[in-house]
């Protein structure tokens, strides 16, 4: 009789919308799931993670594991960061006290060379991914999300100590995690690659729901902000191939058809800004700005996006 492979012990750092999302969906597929929190312990811990799904319906964590300080966790194999990335730099004191020998670390944020700052605070013997989550979610409230619609996981290997072989094998693992909890996920071969694919949507939604208060919805309605995403999307695109990246033949234009069919979504930033919380424009505007100047490609319709939401967040935050 062969025995039965235990699950890996799977650890949340932030545990915001889409690290509440997927850990209240990996918990429910039965893996042995950890949530760290901050502001948001006392009432998690009391009340449990509620997540409000279209596609799943009501689903409630209810105890959930939850933790205000990473000492208290146990060992975890796999540590899923939801954190924005504007903690990127005071994630690894919490990321070291809770990872198991050989963990592996699954950045699920936005922008471009996000594992870069982490990956120099961690040794090699963790393995640092990339995961792109394709997904409507975000926060209501204390323990309390809302999922609008889809939930993808795309998952790249970055750093560590594994040769090629370990890596595929790694990436599979993580893609497995998911597929288990009933969420789609497919492995990226090129993780730079796709992270660039990804700033064609997050470019122009994120920052124009912000500078123009509109949400996704209005602003395909409308035929000059219709203009002016699509103008912001090419843009993107052609930093990509100047940068090296293969960029499928209408990929912009899939990607304005998919964001037409979607229901009404406020993107993530929208969310910082009406909380008053930084914004994620290093990673989303900054680098890719900075990266694409090097390649000898100017995106000048980008960088003024970028000055308008970097104005608007000194502002925003006093």
């Amino acid at each position: 009789m062969k025995g039965t492979v235990a699950k890996p012990v799977v650890g949340i750092i932030g545990t915001g919308a889409i690290g509440g999302f997927y850990g209240v969906m990996l918990a429910r597929a039965g893996f042995d799931v950890h949530f760290l929190l901050r502001s948001e312990f006392s009432a998690v811990a009391e009340r449990g993670l509620h997540v409000d799904s279209a596609p799943h319906g009501a689903l409630t964590l209810n105890p959930v594991q939850a933790y205000s300080s990473a000492e208290d966790m146990p060992p975890c194999d796999w540590l899923l960061v939801g954190a924005k990335t504007t903690s990127n730099a005071d994630l690894a004191p919490a990321i070291l006290k809770a990872a198991a020998p050989g963990a592996k670390v699954l950045l699920l944020q936005n922008g471009l060379d996000v594992e870069d700052s982490l990956r120099q605070l961690l040794p090699d013997s963790l393995h640092v991914l990339g995961g792109l989550c394709y997904i409507c979610v975000h926060r209501e409230g204390p323990g309390v999300i809302t999922h609008q619609a889809l939930g993808a996981v795309h998952v790249g290997y970055h750093s560590g100590c594994a040769d090629e072989a370990a890596r595929t094998a790694i990436v599979e693992e993580g893609v497995g995690l998911f597929r288990a909890a009933g969420i789609d996920s497919q492995a990226m071969a090129n993780l730079n690659q796709a992270r660039w694919l990804k700033l064609v949507w997050n470019i122009p939604y994120n920052g124009l729901s912000v500078v123009l208060g509109a949400s996704t919805t209005p602003l395909m309605a409308d035929a000059d902000s219709r203009m002016l995403v699509k103008a912001l999307m090419d843009e993107v695109v052609q930093g990509a191939i100047a940068c090296g990246h293969e960029v499928p033949t209408g990929y912009a234009e899939h990607l304005f058809k998919v964001t037409e069919n979607m229901p009404d979504y406020w993107p993530s930033m929208y969310h910082d800004f009406l909380h008053k919380r930084p914004l994620e424009l290093a990673a989303i505007y900054a680098r890719p700005l900075v990266v694409a100047r090097a390649a000898g490609c100017e995106m000048p319709r980008i960088e003024a996006l970028y000055r308008s939401l970097s104005f608007i967040e000194r502002r925003n935050l006093g």
